[in-house]
């Protein structure tokens, strides 16, 4: 269980990361154009893999349980 609730947090914290990085205004955010851009997407995949992977396993481990 505690697998399930971990990657829930996983997955809201990596959605509002993503949320926050967001284009407002017309404006780019200060990563686009740079060297760290590719970074921050694979950052955002490994999370949102993470995440899924988690809460996968947790409740895969939560319904074998007797």
């Amino acid at each position: 269980m505690n697998l399930l609730i971990a990657g829930a947090a996983v997955l809201i914290v990596t959605v509002l990361a993503f949320l926050a990085l967001l284009p407002r205004g017309g404006r780019l955010h200060r990563f686009v154009d740079t060297e760290l851009e590719p970074y921050i997407a694979v950052a955002f995949c490994a999370g949102f893999a993470l995440a899924f992977t988690m809460i996968l396993s947790g409740t895969l481990n939560y319904l074998g349980a007797p």
